[in-house]
């Protein structure tokens, strides 16, 4: 018999970029051999208050009863439904320099039920050469086919770089170089850039405008780039 995959609600962007760090709360707990947590103990490890975890934790459903916490467990399984944990993907790589080269070797990179596909660049020393597992291929081979597309290439080779992922049929692309990349619609990019969030770090370290995490935080092995602040 087939099972019914629950369907969350549509959440909000901010909603969506604190849930992850939700998750890691819950699997920290779970390492830790605690079973239950509640959403003030949440807000003071995520940096939102607890109003705010309650309502982002709304949109998956029902999680527990009222006045008992969460099921640290149920809490992880739901929010990795949400996010598409329970799916499969696949993942190319195209640009294995120093940030593509650590990408590929951290133990963080990929989430549950995504894999690597394959491996791309252009440098002659990097290429034939075995990383993370997968043999890097020359980009002017034909790309294989994703779900995912990761772009660490210099910003002069982002654009041709996306244009070959979307001839091959690969419609989501993260991107980490500093350059905005023309799509077509259907097409869902996602760009990360380090320098924008140390801006957006030291904007909320200079104004005081949301907690840096620390302490317990780092404790459970969980950091963030800057603050989740509520919307």
């Amino acid at each position: 018999m087939a099972t019914t995959r629950l369907r969350a609600r549509k959440l909000s962007e901010p909603t969506i970029a604190r849930l992850p760090v939700y998750q890691r709360i819950a699997e920290g707990w779970l390492r830790r051999g605690l079973t239950r947590i509640d959403s003030q103990q949440i807000g003071e490890l995520a940096g939102v208050t607890a109003t705010t975890v309650r309502r982002d934790l709304a949109g998956l459903g029902t999680l527990g009863t009222r006045g008992a916490g969460y099921d640290v467990n149920v809490l992880s399984e739901r929010i990795g439904e949400a996010l598409g944990h329970d799916r499969e993907y696949d993942v190319v790589v195209v640009g294995i320099g120093n940030l593509g080269r650590a990408l590929v070797n951290s133990s963080n990179f990929l989430i549950r039920g995504a894999q690597l596909a394959a491996l791309y660049d252009v440098d002659p020393e990097v290429v034939g050469t075995e990383i993370g597992g997968h043999v890097v291929r020359p980009l002017s081979d034909p790309m294989v086919r994703a779900t995912v597309g990761v772009i660490c290439v210099p910003p002069s080779a982002a654009q041709e770089v996306a244009d070959r992922m979307v001839s091959a049929d690969i419609h989501a692309l993260l991107n980490f170089s500093a350059q905005v990349i023309t799509v077509p619609l259907g097409t869902a990019v996602h760009y990360v850039d380090f320098s924008i969030e140390l801006q957006i770090l030291m904007y909320h370290l200079n104004n005081g405008t949301g907690p840096l995490g620390g302490g317990l935080l780092h404790s459970l092995g969980i950091a963030t780039a800057n603050p989740l602040r509520s919307s």
